[in-house]
């Protein structure tokens, strides 16, 4: 899906919702934040393979969609936090039922591939 299906307001509302999740990390960086505001590098430390790159693009749009909430603190380093705000809470307790029935179709396809 493309970046602008994020922006586009003549799409039906599953469609809408894909778009501001849809990308390798971007579920897992809502769970992760439900925890409590977070700084990149301890986000990036929890997940192998994630590129400082891919966070910082992944955070930015989850930013200009309204999920995330960026603060930077003015000190010597430059502190950046990145938190939840409550649509992005919204959307991440609204993915939980989502996730339930993920868990139960892995769980089946494995029954389905052990009965083979």
């Amino acid at each position: 899906m493309t970046r602008s299906r994020a922006e586009d307001t003549q799409v039906c509302g599953v469609t809408a919702a894909i778009a501001v999740i849809d990308g390798k990390w971007k579920t897992t960086l809502l769970w992760m934040l439900e925890s409590g505001p977070q700084r990149p590098g301890e986000l990036r430390r929890r997940f192998e393979g994630l590129s400082e790159k891919v966070l910082t693009q992944q955070l930015r749009e989850m930013e200009t969609d309204g999920l995330v909430h960026r603060e930077v603190y003015d000190e010597r380093p430059l502190k950046t936090v990145y938190s939840l705000t409550p649509f992005g809470r919204e959307l991440s307790q609204l993915l939980a039922p989502l996730s339930d029935w993920g868990h139960r179709r892995i769980e089946r396809l494995g029954e389905e591939r052990a009965a083979s």
